[in-house]
């Protein structure tokens, strides 16, 4: 028998792990004897999505491969070992408990350290690198007994750093020596829209500071920055970069690299022919690879050498999509090319926070790189047109606009990689699915390894999937994610069934692992709709709005909205409110739905603010939840001279009984007093219009970017019975509608559409009638006010403090004062002025138009325009005087 060859791979992280997985899975896999030494307690696990551990406590939740994985291959690890010397003589390697380990090929995948720079106060109690598992204990531990953090460094894991302490309940700042946040994924114009969005957060972003010294004697108590105000801050958190770990090298006299790293050949070769390096440890022609992509092509290269292939890595794009502290982000290509014949072709929309560019050679016309912002859609076909080289076929500027598909210029996609940090194309993907009748998104991710590095293309992978299940007539699932193979509306029969009321008891009877951002909230969505219990009995499986009841606006400053039933208030009511606002310097504003919202206010004054309002009878207007919005009057019979019904009374009654009902969606109505229809009640999701002889009743509109009409229900009713049916329309949406589904795409995706839903609600066909009625009394019944319950309770008041053992609030939020009323302060500059005239296009209009009258406001690459009482979001090509536009409608 052959004697197997003795491959010892030095690093258990992701890369190593790849490396196993890839010679495990070969041909010639039995030709070798695997043994991993790795230096952390524990298997691989996924470091990209390291920050995932603070909302599940579970490392398991991160692992890659459980012991079965080690042993039904054969290979032997050892946790907790670190390598400490290398005998390339004996060809062995030595660990720190003393153990030699023989090989005939040592693979190095000792990866990277973070680079903590050398100023004072480094070592103080309090300061933390952010890069395993261990450290993020330790930062969760230390976090219980502080109330703000810093995090140095604005690249990817600072950035993720961040948004961890956020979650601990730390008020947070990101401080970066460079001029814009991932200055090595994003131009000046794309980092500035991400600043705008993470300052949104209530995350202080102090760029362009390089970092002076850690502040206190026995623990950290700030932080002195360059050129700005000293931070004081309970927590510092070092994520300044990495440097290879290739102390190992040096000290065995391999070669390494100018800057670091141990230097390799094109197979992986380092200069001595029996050892390996792969990943951030390896420098490949003076370059380290800090992505996850690279270490994986490293990976799959090294295995070939192994096994005599003929792979070779010359490089590797770096172009990589990403979701950073819930916005969107990706660069590809060459993002920062420079150059005479370089074009640049950009689009901004300010109103959604957008933007895309895209650099293209003039003479050749081919894609050479870009940038995305908020609207990363386009990134596969724009990382294979800049792959392929092709010659882009029509207008350039089709490259950003929005809702145009993009040509790559080959007949289909299968060449297009979907999944940019393991490489995998669409064809590798559907050849997964096909040859191994795969038939759930975690089948293919563990089959194709798409979907398992960042996680940004598991929407792509998903619909993939969903496509060839639907081409060979499978049954395609529809679990709400990976965690649950219930739909929402399954979901929502077991909890009232099985009467459930938290999410760990259904995650252990019909789920599996630790839930994420898709479940939780719906989970505790279908508790509250269920059960009518206090919201913030869920707060861990919430998101911002309901976590604080109060909608999150600009610089991470909260919206107050008093529920004001059919729009009706007395005077005594009204001073109260303007009494309020003045008290709090909080910007009023009169809202479409005829209600009083107040802007501006701090986490930490919402209680205070809400003691006032609740002492003067006002209630939540759940503005923040995906409940019962409004329900918008005319004056009626009251006061109208064609009203024929009183519409204020009938709208304060029925906003007062369905106020606490939580649904998919938020939920609007109106009452309007006769046929003239001035609350504009066939917008809404449920509407009525008074007719002389009761009130027609019509379901499932909306306004919005997509406005629908309601249809009509039933004619001529009286309010007992309008209300009936109402019950059991509203009850039957929430059981069946699925997560986030609007009444209007309900009712377009229910068989057989209004006949079948009058069948249901009117005719009572199912025989649930009286049924949907008793749970909706049950909630009506059980009613109470969320923020009553807040500022009552000392405990639940305490969980908005803005800090965590103090009552003081973060006054760096910047206003400036406009119409009389205080505003936050624009992140660009407002200034406006007349251009010459120019020539604009608006999508969904056919001519061109001469814009002698918009009036312009300079951004970086750009121009945004407002037009008329539109608000447009412009991108220039070359030309100075010719522009493309998307119509917007005014924030």
């Amino acid at each position: 028998m052959e004697q197997r060859t003795r491959v010892l791979v030095v690093g258990n992280g992701m890369v190593g792990f790849r490396f196993c997985e890839a010679l495990t899975e070969h041909a010639d896999a039995a030709r070798f004897e695997v043994r991993v030494l790795g230096e952390e307690p524990r298997s691989a696990y996924d470091r990209v999505h390291l920050t995932s551990y603070f909302d599940t406590g579970s490392a398991d939740a991160l692992r890659l491969g459980d012991a079965s994985f080690y042993e039904a291959r054969g290979i032997d690890l050892r946790v907790g070992r670190r390598a400490v010397s290398i005998d390339r003589t004996g060809k062995s390697v030595t660990d720190d408990a003393g153990e030699r380990h023989g090989y005939d090929v040592l693979v190095l995948a000792t990866g990277s350290a973070p680079f903590v720079p050398p100023m004072p106060g480094r070592e103080l109690p309090g300061v933390f690198v952010y890069r395993t598992i261990e450290d993020l204990d330790a930062i969760r531990d230390y976090a219980r007994t502080a109330r703000t953090a810093a995090v140095i460094g604005g690249g990817l894991l600072g950035l993720e750093a961040a948004r961890a302490l956020t979650t601990l309940g730390l008020a947070s700042h990101v401080v970066d020596m460079s001029p814009r946040l991932l200055s090595r994924q994003l131009d000046t114009t794309g980092a500035r829209m991400l600043e705008r969005a993470i300052r949104a957060m209530g995350i202080g972003v102090h760029i362009g500071h390089a970092p002076r010294a850690v502040l206190g004697d026995e623990r950290v108590t700030g932080l002195s920055i360059d050129g700005a105000p000293q931070l004081d801050v309970d927590v510092v958190v070092i994520s300044a970069g990495i440097r290879p770990r290739d102390e190992l090298a040096r000290l065995s006299g391999l070669a390494v690299g100018e800057r670091g790293g141990i230097a390799v050949d094109d197979s992986m070769v380092t200069s001595d022919p029996s050892i390996l390096a792969i990943g951030e440890c390896a420098s490949h022609r003076g370059f380290v690879y800090g992505l996850i992509a690279p270490g994986v092509v490293m990976a799959q290269t090294a295995v070939d050498h192994l096994v005599g292939g003929p792979l070779r890595f010359t490089g590797a794009d770096l172009s990589t999509k990403l979701k950073m502290l819930g916005t969107d982000v990706a660069s590809f290509g060459d993002p920062f090319a420079e150059g005479d014949d370089v074009l640049s072709v950009s689009f901004h929309d300010l109103v959604k926070n957008v933007y895309k560019k895209v650099l293209v050679d003039g003479p050749t016309r081919r894609v050479i790189g870009g940038v995305l912002v908020g609207d990363t859609q386009a990134f596969g076909a724009l990382v294979k047109l800049a792959r392929l080289g092709t010659p882009i076929d029509g207008e350039v500027e089709a490259l950003v606009l929005p809702e145009r598909r993009i040509e790559t210029g080959r007949g289909d996609d299968s060449s297009a990689v979907v999944c940019s940090c393991n490489g995998v194309s669409a064809s590798e993907i559907r050849a997964a699915i096909r040859g191994k009748s795969l038939t759930t998104l975690s089948e293919v991710k563990k089959a194709s390894c798409a979907g398992t590095g960042c996680g940004g293309c598991v929407p792509e992978v998903d619909r993939i999937l969903t496509a060839e299940l639907t081409a060979r007539g499978a049954q395609v699932s529809r679990g709400l994610c990976e965690h649950f193979a219930l739909s929402r509306t399954e979901l929502y029969a077991v909890v009232l069934n099985e009467g459930h009321r938290d999410f760990a008891s259904i995650l252990a009877r019909h789920g599996r692992g630790a839930g994420c951002e898709v479940c939780k909230p719906t989970v505790a969505s279908v508790l509250a709709s269920v059960h009518n219990e206090f919201v913030l009995r869920h707060a861990t499986l919430q998101d911002t709005n309901d976590r604080f009841l109060a909608n999150i606006q600009r610089q991470g400053l909260y919206s107050v909205v008093p529920r004001i039933p059919g729009g009706e208030i007395t005077p005594d009511k009204l001073i109260v409110i303007g009494q309020v606002a003045k008290r709090f310097g909080l910007y009023t504003k009169i809202t479409g739905g005829q209600r009083i919202d107040l802007f501006g206010a701090r986490v930490d004054q919402l209680p205070e603010i809400w003691e006032a309002l609740v002492a003067a009878g006002f209630e939540s207007g759940h503005a923040y939840g995906k409940s019962l919005r409004t329900v918008k009057s005319c004056v009626g019979s009251t006061w109208c001279r064609y009203g024929v019904q009183d519409s204020v009374g009938f709208a304060i009654r029925i906003e007062n009984r369905y106020k606490g009902l939580r649904s998919p969606h938020k939920l609007k109505s109106a009452v309007s007093g006769c046929v003239r229809e001035c609350a504009e009640a066939r917008g809404k999701d449920f509407g009525l219009i008074a007719t002389e002889r009761g009130y027609n009743l019509y379901v499932c509109g909306n306004g919005g970017a997509k406005p629908r009409h309601a249809d009509l229900l039933a004619s001529d009713l009286d309010e007992a019975t309008a209300l009936k049916y109402v019950d059991r329309f509203l009850m039957y949406y929430v059981q069946t509608a699925d997560r986030l589904m609007r009444t209007s795409t309900w009712l377009d995706q229910l068989e057989g559409g209004i006949a079948r839903l009058r069948e249901v609600v009117v005719d009572d066909v199912l025989g649930i009638g009286a049924e949907l009625e008793r749970r909706m009394k049950a909630i009506v019944d059980t009613y109470a006010c969320e923020w009553t319950e807040v500022v009552r309770d000392p405990e639940k008041r305490a969980s908005f403090r803005h800090f965590a053992n103090a009552d003081e609030g973060d006054d760096s939020v910047s206003f400036v004062v406009e119409r009389g009323q205080k505003r936050p302060a624009d992140w660009a500059p407002r200034e406006a002025h007349r251009p010459t005239p120019i020539r604009l296009k608006v999508l969904g209009q056919s001519d061109w138009v001469r814009a002698m009258d918009a009036t312009a406001v300079p951004v970086d690459g750009g121009v945004a325009f407002r037009y008329g009482r539109a608000q447009i979001a412009v991108f220039h090509v070359a030309s100075s005087d010719t522009y493309f536009a998307t119509e917007n409608a005014c924030p």
